[in-house]
């Protein structure tokens, strides 16, 4: 008898190359609006937009932020960073929408996920994405790289009401796949809101840590402070875990 019986996956840069692909979408944005006019370089304009980028969803995370505010300062901050451009909303606004379809059609994915996937589903658990991502974006996201039919269910932080790591996510992710914690385990890339999220809720944990951030020394308990059930570099280890 399995373990465990359902599975809760995060999907950005957990399955799908989220960073890879936003800065294809990043560059081609830069072409389409003479981004060259603002900056001196493409560089110069990614770096700055991941940075302010990863800043405003963990503060979007931890509901410090609406989703609209978000949406318009992902591109009013760093193009604020460049000379002379347009920082209205109207054009923050329309920056974000051509992104968005220039990164839905990519699909590039994290290194294993598929063969991940084809595992877990073999050994007969029940998937389920939880994400904080947008509904439109990630139903298209996962139709576009071929991973919808592997999951029971898609389990969004819209529909919940409440973004991981909050517990009225995961209850309603209860809710919605009639899981258990008891016997669903959860795997995610970041450690605020899928790995604590998770375990303030009694799961088991795979913390996928390809980077090898240093975790869980004196100096920085503060920011980690327990400690997944699992941690792993590569996707491919977790296949000798489930």
């Amino acid at each position: 008898m399995l373990p465990y019986k359902d599975i809760f996956i995060d999907f950005d840069d957990t399955l799908y190359d989220t960073h890879g692909n936003a800065t294809l979408a990043l560059e081609e944005l830069y072409d389409a609006f003479h981004l060259d006019r603002v900056f001196e370089n493409k560089k110069f304009f990614t770096e700055n937009y991941w940075e302010i980028n990863e800043n405003l969803w963990a503060q979007y995370a931890h509901g410090e932020i609406t989703r609209d505010f978000l949406i318009v300062e992902r591109f009013r901050r760093p193009l604020s960073m460049g000379k002379g451009a347009n920082l209205s909303d109207d054009f923050c606004l329309e920056l974000g929408e051509v992104f968005l379809e220039f990164n839905c059609e990519k699909t590039g994915v994290v290194d294993g996920a598929r063969e991940l996937l084809a595992h877990l589903k073999s050994r007969g658990y029940r998937l389920h994405i939880c994400s904080n991502g947008f509904a439109e974006v990630q139903y298209r996201k996962l139709d576009k790289v071929g991973m919808t039919d592997y999951f029971d269910t898609i389990v969004l932080s819209e529909q919940a009401g409440a973004n991981k790591p909050s517990s009225q996510f995961f209850d309603f992710a209860f809710a919605k796949t009639k899981a258990v914690p008891e016997s669903t385990m959860m795997i995610g890339d970041n450690y605020s809101t899928d790995m604590l999220g998770a375990m303030n809720v009694g799961l088991d944990t795979i913390y996928f840590n390809p980077n090898k951030i240093q975790l869980f020394s004196e100096s920085n308990k503060d920011i980690f402070p327990a400690v997944p059930t699992h941690v792993v570099h590569t996707l491919s280890e977790i296949q000798q875990i489930l």
